[in-house]
């Protein structure tokens, strides 16, 4: 059985930032990817997916974008290479093609029981991510036969996509690109709409990415939140990394045709049922993003920046006065839908009492027991810990923590 002190479970974006920040350290550590570097936007991304961060937003500790195009989005292939060559330039002791099948407490420390071999250890880091698994509702259970049904992570092109309509469930970011993606490509497209986050790509005159980095609203910190478990449910804000369009809101995706309807809330005798509450989920979207849109305003004020297109606000998000509230599916027009409810992380192999009532990993700012953490989790120490440009900082802290309890430890 092999022996080191500290073993990181995932080599994406968070697992190759707590190895950088570990090396630096003189950490001994190891870091186990069940397929390959960048696995998850390798194998589990649709193929017309660009980041929804500019590319100079996409820093890592030791390392930042340098190309030509600091203002564009990344493509899958393009995030694929930065993270890899970030594990060449760290040196990052990645081994890839090893699955972990358990983790349990041995001893004063840890077990990784792995498809090639066993650890001990001191500590483990789950930089497995947050979108390891689609969430998909229990009512798909209910959709008739014939319809097949697919999540964001299964979705890859519009060719797979059998000729006739489609439902996509859910108006985040994910929803809302496919949702145009599939109706460009010649589909009806019916768009169920819950709690969503509306924003403009640019506002006056820079991307809202820049306002959110610059004005300190992606700085802010969990422990400044009054309700952190509300806020870490917050939806994705309906953006695409592309410059051309600039709101992938319901507003553009009716001006292209797709049908807007409130939230799926069942599925009976052949039905497709909506909840009435479509007008009230937009309004309150529309003053979520008024009340962002002031902020702005106000730090730009208190900085007496100059150059700036004046303040704006978007039209307010238009719903159709009369809604529908029911779609046929057994009538062969729908033929797929897509369950665009969210993710979840995936944590089956950890056999440790360590979760709550309803299966969610109990962690503060990241440190879930002694020498166990969890990195790149939604608003784990920061709005921004779920962004690439957010595990960073996270790492840094984890590992400073690391290093205190081990000293600890030895004492």
């Amino acid at each position: 059985m092999k022996q080191i002190s500290t073993i990181i479970i995932g080599a994406g974006q968070a697992g190759l930032a707590m190895s950088k920040c570990l090396a630096e350290r003189s950490v001994p550590h190891v870091v186990i990817e069940r397929g390959e570097i960048a696995n998850a936007w390798v194998s589990e991304r649709w193929d017309s997916l660009r980041l929804l961060t500019p590319k100079w937003q996409s820093r890592l500790p030791g390392y930042s974008y340098s190309g030509s195009d600091p203002d564009g989005f990344m493509t899958m292939a393009e995030i694929t290479e930065y993270l890899r060559s970030y594990a060449a330039q760290s040196a990052a002791p990645v081994e890839e093609g090893v699955t972990v099948t358990s983790v349990t407490v041995q001893s004063f420390g840890y077990r990784v029981e792995t498809t090639k071999g066993d650890w001990l250890c001191d500590n483990v880091v789950l930089a497995t991510g947050a979108c390891a698994q689609a969430r998909v509702p229990a009512v798909a259970g209910q959709l008739p036969s014939g319809i097949t049904s697919l999540t964001p992570m299964s979705y890859k092109s519009p060719a797979q996509i059998d000729p006739g309509g489609v439902l996509i469930v859910g108006a985040s970011a994910s929803g809302t690109q496919i949702a145009s993606e599939l109706l460009t490509a010649g589909h009806d497209v019916t768009l169920a709409v819950g709690a969503h986050i509306r924003v403009p790509r640019h506002y006056r005159g820079r991307d809202v990415q820049w306002w959110m980095d610059q004005s300190g609203v992606l700085d802010m910190r969990a422990d400044q939140v009054d309700d952190i478990n509300r806020a870490r449910r917050v939806p994705a804000l309906q953006l695409v990394g592309d410059h051309s369009i600039d709101a992938l809101d319901l507003n553009y995706l009716r001006w292209q045709g797709v049908e807007v309807v409130g939230r799926l809330c069942g599925i009976r005798n052949g039905y497709a049922l909506f909840s009435g509450s479509l007008a009230n989920y937009c309004a309150l979207s529309d003053q979520k993003m008024n009340r962002l849109l002031e902020g702005f305003d106000l730090w730009a004020e208190s900085q007496s920046l100059i150059g700036l297109a004046p303040p704006e606000r978007p039209d307010p998000t238009y719903v159709d006065p009369d809604p529908a509230l029911r779609l046929r599916l057994c009538d062969g027009h729908i033929r797929t839908v897509i369950w665009a409810t969210g993710y979840r992380p995936d944590f089956n192999w950890l056999h440790l009492p360590v979760f709550d009532a309803k299966g969610a990993l109990r962690h503060k700012f990241g440190v879930v027991a002694p020498g166990l953490y969890v990195l790149g989790l939604p608003f784990q120490q920061r709005r921004k810990s779920g962004l690439i440009d957010g595990v960073g900082a996270d790492a840094e802290t984890l590992s400073n923590h690391l290093i205190l309890t081990r000293a600890n430890r030895a004492a």
